[in-house]
């Protein structure tokens, strides 16, 4: 599999863009950054998006991508999915036809740009599209873990090739997810906020190295690579430290733009 880093950041600011992790430039786990990095032909490459849970900074690209597909009068569908909180956000509060158009059900009801599929956690969902090279990606599984947030969410266990990718999404300290993470080759976990914020972190359900450290005491066997995303680009510097300081090889902040091979 190949990762892209489209946005890791856990705030906007110059160089730092919200969380969208590309697998195999078809893939996409959550949609904070699309239009802003990807050119036209690589955004029509998009086929298959999963959302983790319904804040603006995890979503908000994938109105743009269905702007721009319509603009250039593509006949392309891309599948949005997420558990059934999700998707209700997104069709009360945002592809609504006031915030923004109802993209599936444009251009027509049965051919529209965008659908939007409810996903159960803990039943795999297996993807069996093709690239428009006409490449397939038959073989991704995907299965949804419930973390825990201050509003409904979930990670993600991407399986292919042999390979394991797990993805908390964002998440205070929670359980079930650390399972799917045990020997995986790549885990992507939040680090939000420094370890002197602890108590906003634990408010606000995100995690600081010192929450981190418990959480990875949870993994049976600790995953090949561990990628931090989410930090507030204001704290940057200092959760970089705080991550050298844990003194775990595997572990590495994330920057936007960065390619991995897994």
């Amino acid at each position: 599999m190949k990762l892209r880093i489209l946005g890791s950041a856990g705030a906007e600011l110059p160089d730092f863009r919200p969380p969208a992790f590309l697998i195999d430039d078809s893939l996409l786990l959550d949609a904070g950054t699309i239009g802003s990095v990807l050119t036209e032909e690589e955004q029509w490459s998009i086929r298959n998006i999963f959302i983790t849970h319904a804040h603006l900074d995890h979503i908000r690209g994938i109105p743009a991508l269905a702007d721009n597909i319509i603009v250039k009068n593509l006949r392309h569908l891309v599948d949005v999915y997420a558990p059934l909180s999700v998707i209700e956000a997104l069709r009360t509060h945002l592809f609504n036809g006031l915030i923004w158009p109802d993209f599936t059900c444009l251009p027509t009801p049965e051919e529209p740009v965008l659908r939007f599929n409810v996903i159960q956690p803990s039943e795999p969902v297996v993807l069996g599209n093709l690239t428009p090279e006409r490449r397939t990606i038959d073989g991704y599984s995907l299965t949804a873990v419930p973390v825990h947030h201050t509003v409904p969410a979930v990670g993600y266990c991407v399986e292919h090739a042999g390979r394991r990718l797990v993805y908390t999404g964002d998440t205070g300290p929670t359980d079930e997810i650390w399972r799917y993470a045990s020997g995986a080759d790549v885990l992507i976990v939040e680090v939000s906020f420094p370890n002197n914020q602890e108590a906003l972190a634990l408010l606000t359900q995100h995690l600081c190295c010192s929450l981190l450290e418990k959480e990875l005491a949870k993994i049976a066997e600790l995953p090949k690579r561990i990628l931090i995303t989410h930090p507030k680009p204001q704290y940057y510097e200092l959760i970089r430290d705080e991550i050298a300081q844990m003194g775990i090889r595997q572990v590495e902040l994330l920057r936007d733009g960065t390619i991995y091979d897994i």
